[in-house]
């Protein structure tokens, strides 16, 4: 059987594997990545997104039990849902507010190890997870094809995910919950940073 952190290990290649060669293309100089490229490359490219979606997989993580499948899982269907709104041009209000709130909750989340009720989380979680999928679909119309943008960007959504579980669940591993707190600190003040920006 294959060890948890030998599995560790291959999901963070596979990530970095998937994520570098995109990266240089996109570099200036190279024409415009388009397509499952641009949309594997968005969730990167914001500091708002990168860490909510790190902090989803942690929180799992944190949490524990059926946590570490739902949370993730909500969070990409219902990016979905708001990709599709985003690219229909469909309007949801307050989509930068709740973005950067996703941020800042899912930081004090992990901060606290909240041990909120697991339906709540989900439904917390979904409701993030519209916000940012809308501000990710909004963009496709100028990314070319937005059926590949889409399937990207849950890619690299669910990478991410997998990445801050993986994380997590070695953290806990090797008894540093404490390692948890500290990343839900560092990820509250990356989203006050942004509120003051």
């Amino acid at each position: 059987m294959t060890s948890f952190t030998s599995r560790s290990y291959r999901m963070a290649a596979l990530v970095a594997a998937l994520v570098f060669p995109m990266m240089a293309q996109a570099h200036p100089g190279h024409e415009e990545v388009q397509g499952v490229a641009a949309g594997m490359l968005h969730p990167l490219a914001g500091l708002d997104h990168l860490a909510a979606m790190l902090a989803v997989g942690v929180w799992g993580a944190q949490m524990g039990g059926r946590a570490r499948w739902i949370l993730p899982l909500s969070f990409v269907v219902m990016m979905g849902v708001g990709g599709a709104l985003g690219a229909a041009g469909v309007k949801v209000p307050l989509v930068e507010s709740t973005v950067l709130a996703s941020v800042l909750v899912l930081g004090l989340m992990l901060a606290l190890a909240a041990r909120i009720p697991l339906v709540v989380g989900g439904v917390l979680t979904a409701v993030f997870a519209l916000a940012h999928g809308h501000s990710h679909g909004a963009e496709v119309a100028s990314q070319g094809s937005a059926l590949g943008y889409g399937v990207g960007f849950m890619a690299m959504t669910l990478g991410l995910h997998l990445t801050g579980l993986g994380a997590g669940e070695l953290a806990l591993r090797i008894r540093r919950e404490g390692a948890l707190r500290i990343v839900g600190g560092l990820i509250v003040g990356a989203g006050a940073w942004m509120a003051l920006s």
